[in-house]
Order: structure tokens, then C-alpha cells, then sequence
């Protein structure tokens, strides 16, 4: 296991702080001894004892979940990302340190290895914060809504950092100018490439011009935002417009907004519009709770977006923007079920867009209370339960994390605890949104060396992610290799990417460096976005 724990994440029986909206965290500031009430209410920091399980064996049965056969070093996993190489680094909640899984030679991440990867630059130790894979295939990191100074506390940090999966090192990155704070924000990239973040406490917005400059060059963008960022998130529409649906923070008033953000084409400058009245009320702004918590959106194959409710009493329900429809507008969505007489709801809940076109989430009850349920909606507009973890009977929907692996399995993570958990979703007989590979630069590859694919749709055609606290998008290529005789499955590095673009047809290109590892031969090789690969093209391995 490569790489030591630095900081670590607070011990186990310790409450996870939830996902708080600047009204509701104002009101507990001033209100300690309900704040004391809320965190004996939280689920706790905890490491599962885990002994060693078999390897599974493949395929995995659909609507079924699995536990990843290795046991992580870390508890307390948040924030799953997607690298370029094809493995997966988690973030431990409220700590500096990340981990990495690696699939196994067969390409199973359920049977993957665990290690740890270099620690977050001192004094950084974030939970619920914005982060992305830039172009060139680093990481970026901003902002955190608690940081673990003397605990795990509430102070919106402005820090962030960029980290190199070349060098293993992350470098600190310091916030637009004039920012204050960052906190839970949402952060997007755009169909340019461009690297655009948020405010979490004001209606400031910026672009990432270059993370290397001294000081970092970021550039102020998002005039006309009607309210605050906070609890708000950005789904990339296929016209490359990004859609918000409004929370209401600091407006006073309580209702159904929805905007659309421009960006230019290079710069990713833009501004911001109504797009339309939602069907049904989304942030919950209105008595009991007003905690102001929202869904995420997600964009479906269709060119339809998916909006879910975060209202805490009552049914919540969704909305569908018809973004293709002449003009774009709104259409309502079906409710959340009621199960057992509980409403369950996504108030600050993950949602991910699954290969055949339904979208995948966790939902739970009341304002962060028990039980999560896992459900689908389905390509029919229906939404249907699915397959429950081990702990979600105990837990409520805001510790869960969803990430879209290359496979099209959906791995699970929980901010307090060790488990990690990879779903099976039920296959399709077809898929749209393929990646098309027309043009390699060789088809005979050697060890270490960088070539180019060219294709179509190389990024798919879906975007949708948790929100404001944690993103996890997977719309850009990866290059897999599998070996014709053996079946031994390689990942090579990709970057340079020319276009973040969900559009259908989209054409663009990468760069990718064969691994140094790969054995000789003859393989397979395909184009992977979203969790969907492409048709497969022959290549040699000398």
C-alpha cells in the first residue's frame, strides 16, 4: 500500500455534521444547545469491522448490490472521483487524506485494491466541497463547508487545491480574488473545457483560467444570478447551457425559478437567465423546515433534465425541462413514492444517469432523517425502488455518494463510514449516447508512448451529479484495452481532452498514454464516457 495517512478524518462515534444551508446554519450558531439536539440525531463516524471476503466472480446479478472484496484504509469516504486511467480516488470527511482503488486485471473495481494516495496541503481538511477533472486529467478541489480545525466545524474555507495523478502531489490553489469564502459550492466544466466554480454565500462565480499562474488567473463571470449559489447545483445541458433550479436563500420570498447560464464558447464568460417556473416546489423555502435544500438535476440521452425536490414535509415531487422542445419549458415530473406512510425526499441526496438512460438515486425522509431508499426513474417517466445497501435502513440519504464507473456499475460511498458498495444496474438491449472512435493516430501502440483518438460523442451525451456538496462527473473519455487472448483489461491515460461538450455528434479528440505495465499482444480497444464504451477497435501492443 503505497503512501501514508496524514490528518485524519474524525473518530469513529464522532456525528457527521450535515449539509447545512447559510439560513439554517446561522440558526444554529446562535442556537447551540439545538445544534447539540441536531448532531445526537446525526449517524456517526464509524469503521465496519470488514473481514476478508472472496474474489466475486463475474457477471453480477442486476439490482443487486456488493461489497468491494479489500477493505478500505480510511473511513468516513466522501466524494468519489473518476480519474483518466480509470481508477477511483475517495476523499476521507473532514481529513486530508484520499484513497485510490484500482480495478483488478479483469477490469472489476469490486475486486479492486486499495492505497493511499498523497495528502490534501496542510491546514485543508474539507467536507462538502466542489471538485472536477480538468482537462489535462488533474484534479481540482475548492472550498469545503466544515474544515477539521479542532473538529469537524462550519467556516465556508475559500481554500483548494490541484492534484497532479503524474506526480502524486497536490499543490494549493488559491481563490479568485476578493472571495471570502467558498464553502458547499457547486462547480461545472464547461463544453470549452473551462473549469467554473461558485460562491456557496454570495452570487459570485468565477473561471479557471489557468491553475499553474502565480497567483492562479480566474476570471469573474455569472452576472444576473437572481439569488445566492447556496444549495443549488449545475447540470451541463446538451446545447452546452448549464441549468439551475433557484433555492431562494436570502430572497425572503419562496418559489419555483429556474435559471440558464450562457457561456461563451472559449472564454466560458457568461450570464445568467430565467429559464422558466418549475412544476413543483423544489427548495424547500417554505415552514416547517426552510432549509432551503434542493435535488439534484440530472440530463437524461433525451435532452431532457431532471430536477428533484428537496421539500422535507409533505410529497416531494419532480420536474422534467424539455430542453429540445420548441420553446424549452417545463413539464411535471411523477412524485417521490411514499413508503410505509414515509415521504422520502432529496434534500442534499446523489442522483446519477445510468448507461440505458434511467437515472439511479438515494432518497430519505423528513429534514436528514432514516431510512435511505434507493430508487430508478425510469426512461418511462415512472420511478420504481430498487435495492437497498446493508446500511441504509440506519442512515439518512445526505451521507451517500453515487459515482458512475467505466463498467456501468454504480459505486457507492458513505461520509461515516468505511463501506463501499458497487451496484449492478440492469442491462439494455441498446444504448444511446455511444462514443464513436473514426480515427486512432496508430493502430500498432507501444509501452509509455501518447497517441490521439478522434471520435464522436467522446464525452456522451448525459450530465448529472449531487449538487452543490460533492460532484462526481464522468462525461469525458477513457481509453480501455483488453487483451483478445487473455481478457486482461488495461486503462490508458487520458488528457488534452478538445471538448467537455455533452451535444449529440459532438466530434473531438484526446490524447492517451499506454500504460508502461501493458503486456504484448493483440486487444480490443474502446472508447468510454458515462459508463458506456464504444464499439471496439483492433489494436497491437509491441
Amino acid at each position: 500500500m503505497a503512501g501514508a495517512l496524514s490528518a485524519p478524518s474524525p473518530a469513529d462515534g464522532t456525528p457527521v455534521p450535515p449539509p447545512l444551508s447559510l439560513p439554517q446554519a446561522e440558526y444554529y450558531r446562535t442556537h447551540p444547545a439545538e445544534w447539540d439536539k441536531l448532531l445526537k440525531q446525526m449517524p456517526t463516524f464509524r469503521t465496519i469491522p470488514m473481514g476478508p471476503t472472496q474474489s466475486e466472480p463475474a457477471p453480477v446479478a442486476a439490482n443487486t448490490w456488493t461489497r468491494t472484496t479489500h477493505i478500505p484504509p480510511v473511513t468516513g469516504l466522501s466524494n468519489p472521483l473518476l480519474l483518466t486511467n480509470g481508477t477511483v480516488i475517495i476523499h476521507a470527511s473532514c481529513g486530508s487524506n484520499w484513497v485510490k482503488l484500482t480495478p483488478d486485471s479483469t477490469g472489476s473495481y469490486i475486486n479492486g485494491t486499495w492505497s493511499i494516495i498523497a495528502s490534501l496541503p496542510a491546514g485543508y481538511t474539507p467536507l462538502y466541497f466542489a471538485s472536477q477533472i480538468l482537462n489535462d486529467g488533474r484534479v481540482v478541489a475548492n472550498g469545503g463547508e466544515y474544515n477539521n480545525n479542532s473538529g469537524c466545524k462550519a467556516v465556508w474555507q475559500k481554500n483548494g487545491a490541484v492534484y497532479n495523478p503524474l506526480t502524486n502531489l497536490w499543490k494549493p490553489l488559491a481563490a479568485p480574488p476578493g472571495w471570502t469564502t467558498i464553502g458547499d459550492a457547486q462547480s461545472i466544466i464547461l463544453p470549452s473545457g473551462k473549469y467554473m466554480l461558485a460562491d456557496c454565500c454570495t452570487t459570485n462565480e468565477a473561471i479557471l483560467n489557468n491553475p499553474d499562474s502565480s497567483p492562479p488567473s480566474w476570471s469573474a463571470t455569472g452576472g444576473g444570478k437572481f439569488d445566492v449559489n447556496d444549495e443549488e447545483g449545475w447540470a451541463l445541458l446538451q446545447t452546452g447551457k448549464v441549468l439551475t433550479t433557484d433555492a431562494y436563500v436570502f430572497t425572503g420570498t419562496c418559489g419555483l425559478g429556474s435559471e440558464l447560464y450562457t457561456p461563451d464558447p472559449v472564454t466560458g464568460i457568461g450570464t445568467w437567465v430565467s429559464a422558466g417556473t418549475v412544476t413543483t416546489q423544489l427548495s424547500d423555502c417554505n415552514p416547517p423546515n426552510k432549509s432551503f435544500e434542493v435535488g439534484p438535476i440530472v440530463v437524461r440521452t433525451n435532452d431532457t433534465a431532471v430536477a428533484f425536490s428537496g421539500v422535507t414535509s409533505g410529497v416531494a415531487g419532480t420536474s422534467i425541462y424539455l430542453a429540445g422542445a420548441r420553446p424549452p419549458h417545463w413539464t411535471s415530473g411523477p412524485n417521490i413514492p411514499t413508503i410505509g406512510g414515509k415521504n422520502f425526499n432529496l434534500a442534499d441526496a446523489p442522483a446519477v444517469a445510468l448507461p440505458c438512460g434511467g437515472i439511479f438515486f438515494a432518497g430519505s425522509t423528513g429534514l436528514f432523517a432514516p431510512p435511505t431508499q434507493f430508487f430508478e426513474f425510469t426512461t418511462a417517466n415512472t420511478i420504481v425502488t430498487r435495492a437497498n445497501t446493508p446500511n441504509a435502513p440506519g442512515e439518512p440519504a445526505f451521507v451517500v455518494n453515487l459515482l458512475l464507473l467505466p463498467n456501468g456499475q454504480v459505486l457507492q460511498t458513505e461520509n461515516n463510514t468505511n463501506d463501499v458498495e458497487i451496484y449492478q444496474p440492469a442491462g439494455c438491449r441498446t444504448l444511446t449516447g455511444q462514443p464513436v472512435i473514426t480515427a486512432l493516430s496508430a493502430s500498432t501502440l507501444t509501452h509509455g508512448h501518447t497517441y490521439i483518438v478522434k471520435g464522436t460523442q467522446l464525452s456522451g451525451i448525459t450530465h448529472g451529479v449531487y449538487g452543490d456538496d460533492e460532484q462526481a462527473a464522468t462525461n469525458f473519455p477513457l481509453i480501455r484495452l483488453t487483451n483478445t487472448s487473455t481478457g486482461t483489461v488495461f486503462y490508458a491515460r487520458t488528457f488534452s481532452f478538445t471538448s467537455r461538450s455533452d451535444k449529440p455528434n459532438q466530434a473531438s479528440s484526446a490524447r492517451f498514454q499506454m500504460p508502461t505495465v501493458i503486456t504484448k499482444g493483440n486487444y480490443n480497444l474502446q472508447a468510454i464516457a458515462n459508463g458506456i464504451a464504444s464499439a471496439t477497435m483492433a489494436v497491437t501492443v509491441n
